[in-house]
């Protein structure tokens, strides 16, 4: 079989235009780890190796005497995050003020059980104090506006204004201040100008 690639499998969700689009999102399973502060602190970026971590771990594990049932060759999910103001009064520019959720989706074949044994073999190889904060999760978004955002994460505004003229022309309300973002590049690797991320909020 060949290796599974998100960016072709589920091209609606990971790649969508520099224009809004209305997606349904189905049920999906994520490591993820909730917590709040600045996302450019040593915190965040500890929170997020963690991630990568296990998520690695379950990736490789085609190579470990005890492969899971069902495994299949997959491409990492990308890092994803969702995020709230913890004072609803202070400004989005106030990043120590963030609240979030941060998760990589997992493949189908990862269970319950087998959650519990990576993240045990994730401790012990790749030793983190955010390990023990991860939670295996479905989240269910549903109706919901996306769109690619490209350029600085501090741009995105613009993005979402976008986005919420789209929603009002077409009949479209959001349904919560929270938003998701999914990073498609990273940043340590690509220049601000071309980080590419997708946008999405909940909307009826």
């Amino acid at each position: 079989m060949d290796k599974l690639d998100y960016k072709k499998v589920y091209k609606d969700l990971y790649l969508p235009k520099k224009t809004p689009v209305i997606v349904t999102v189905p049920s999906i399973n994520s490591a993820m780890i909730e917590s709040n502060g600045d996302p450019n602190g040593e915190k965040f970026a500890l929170v997020t190796a963690a991630l990568y971590s296990f998520s690695y771990a379950v990736k490789m594990s085609y190579k470990s005497e005890n492969v899971p049932m069902n495994y299949y060759d997959y491409t990492v999910f990308p890092l994803e995050g969702v995020w709230d103001l913890l004072d609803k009064n202070l400004s989005s520019t106030v990043k120590s003020n963030f609240k979030y959720k941060v998760m990589i989706r997992q493949p189908e074949f990862l269970t319950v059980g087998l959650f519990e044994r990576f993240m045990s073999e994730t401790k012990k190889k790749k030793p983190n104090v955010y390990l023990d904060e991860i939670k295996y999760s479905t989240i269910s978004e549903g109706l919901c506006c996306q769109m690619l955002h490209v350029g600085s994460y501090d741009k995105e505004p613009a993005s979402f204004e976008i986005m919420e003229q789209f929603c009002k022309d077409n009949g479209y309300n959001r349904i919560s201040p929270k938003h998701r973002e999914i990073y498609l590049s990273d940043p340590r690797k690509t220049e601000t100008t071309r980080l590419k991320t997708v946008l999405r909020f909940k909307v009826e």
